[in-house]
């Protein structure tokens, strides 16, 4: 890939969370092969960050709901939660592995690249960029609007067409943020991120003062679902909330000693991050019954309004806020991905290029905003998380796998991080689980993931694999590609877009 004259500088963060800063060179090469190579700018604080802000986001504001409704008791819902971290944390374990022997930006797409092709790769590619990423987008700007429509529909639901709309403005709002200046959506990102920490604060001190009270009424098995079915959904939920522990390995070219900083910055995150999700969730159920949690749609408002009094509009304040910030977010990784596929030919050239005057990646903020609002046309949370958990978990399981298979057909590889098999064994057989069970119990929302995720073969086999493209066809996509550029005036490569 020919370099573009080219600096975009920033702070990019996750879609539920924060980066610190990043600066992606694209003038800058390697002194000996000529690549492009990122600097190692983070230290292990920054490590941290990454990790806790990604983690932390809209996911404890939705998924107490999924999770109850799947579990039946209080009990049983506070096991998922902390199974779901510790599931997490040995998911990061196994990943720590990876990130310090394939040191490439990309993660588990970059991992399956080098493990088991460019087929397998392109498959998790097009699940992340046509699945996960905008469909948890579409998830937090839903999220978004729920809890700022809430107020005003205290006794029932807010309208789902009033939700949808709502969530198209957030992320057209976000997605011109994105294209208009970097800076602007850093700022975005860091105002909305203190929100969200300061809502978790709040509710976990508020749950305190309620367990001192001795409100502990809720806190039993009663209800409580054996279905193994059940058990395996709730897990869609509880995990979603988690999902982010593996955005610092997109960025392992950019951490400083990654070999020491990288699995310091994942236990400390994910232990914190777990421990803060079971407060949340215990002090959620100090106030409101397994009941209550199941008849709202924003559990954060409903404990707000019985503990708050007239201070309870704070709460869905700062919920909205951090969901916000939260799109802005996604948004801002997005193009991280796309530039990983790029890198080896297996996205369209359009997503890599940077607009002349903004330095911002304009085509993949557009793509990520238009894809998300097609996931708006389903307002159904728990659907869609059901979409993304399957997709999510079954990629990154087969990320997992790479560990074993690895140690098996390139046992000389050097493993600064050597872990013992049984953590990756243990997920691959956790996420079957997860994947599998749920398909007999929400066979609908899997069949549309599966859908979706062998959708990716048609693609492959006509844009990637076949190389005599008819002249017409080729003329036609470097056609578009320039008049793309034309319209939103960006560049990449120095060479005319080719097929």
């Amino acid at each position: 890939m020919n370099s573009t004259k080219m600096s975009t500088k920033g702070s990019i963060k996750n879609g539920k969370g924060s980066y610190d800063s990043l600066a992606i060179n694209t003038d800058k090469k390697d002194e000996d092969n000529g690549e492009i190579k990122l600097e190692a700018k983070m230290s292990l604080l920054n490590g941290i960050t990454v990790i806790v802000g990604s983690i932390i986001g809209s996911g404890i504001f939705v998924s107490p709901t999924g999770v109850i409704m799947h579990t039946g008791s209080t009990n049983v819902a506070l096991i998922v939660w902390t199974a779901s971290g510790i599931f997490s944390m040995v998911g990061a374990y196994c990943y720590a592995e990876l990130g310090c022997m394939i040191k490439k930006s990309g993660a588990d797409y970059a991992y399956i690249m080098e493990t088991f092709g460019p087929f397998a790769a392109f498959i998790r590619l097009w699940v992340e960029c046509m699945i996960v990423r905008p469909c948890s987008q579409a998830i937090v700007a839903l999220t978004f609007s729920i809890y700022v429509l809430k107020p005003f529909f205290p006794d029932c639901s807010p309208p789902e067409d009033a939700a949808r709309l709502l969530a198209v403005v957030c992320i057209c709002t976000l997605a011109f943020v994105n294209c208009w200046d970097v800076k602007w959506a850093t700022r975005v990102q860091d105002v909305f991120t203190y929100a969200k920490l300061l809502a978790l604060l709040v509710i976990i001190s508020a749950g305190a003062y309620q367990l001192c009270k001795g409100h502990t009424e809720h806190f039993n098995f009663d209800g409580s679902k054996t279905e193994v079915t059940s058990i395996a959904l709730s897990f869609y939920s509880g995990l979603f909330a988690y999902n982010g522990w593996n955005y610092l390995n997109f960025i392992i070219e950019e951490l400083k000693d990654p070999v020491k900083n990288l699995p310091r910055a994942i236990a400390i995150s994910c232990t914190l991050c777990t421990i803060v999700y079971v407060l949340t969730n215990v002090a959620f159920y100090t106030t409101l019954s397994p009941k209550q949690v199941l008849s709202s749609e924003a559990v954060a408002v409903t404990f707000a309004n019985k503990l708050f009094g007239v201070m309870a509009w704070t709460i869905p304040v700062f919920v909205a806020l951090s969901t916000f910030g939260a799109v802005n977010g996604i948004l801002l990784t997005s193009s991280r991905l796309f530039y990983a596929g790029a890198c080896e030919g297996q996205m369209p050239e359009i997503l890599t290029m940077i607009q002349t005057s903004r330095l911002t990646p304009a085509p993949a903020v557009i793509c990520m905003a238009l894809l998300s609002m097609c996931y708006l046309a389903s307002s159904n949370i728990n659907a869609l998380i059901n979409y993304v958990g399957f997709a999510t978990w079954l990629s990154i399981g087969v990320s997992v796998l790479c560990v074993p298979w690895l140690r098996w057909a390139q046992p000389n590889l050097p493993r600064p991080i050597k872990v013992n098999l049984i953590f990756p064994i243990f997920y691959i057989l956790a996420t079957l689980f997860v994947t599998v069970v749920p398909m007999y119990a929400s066979p609908v929302e899997t069949g549309y993931g599966c859908l979706m995720i062998f959708s990716a073969v048609p693609v492959y086999l006509l844009f990637i694999s076949w190389k005599s493209k008819p002249k017409c066809f080729t003329s036609a996509v470097v056609g578009t590609t320039r008049l793309m550029q034309k319209l939103m005036v960006v560049v990449g490569k120095s060479k005319p877009a080719q097929v």
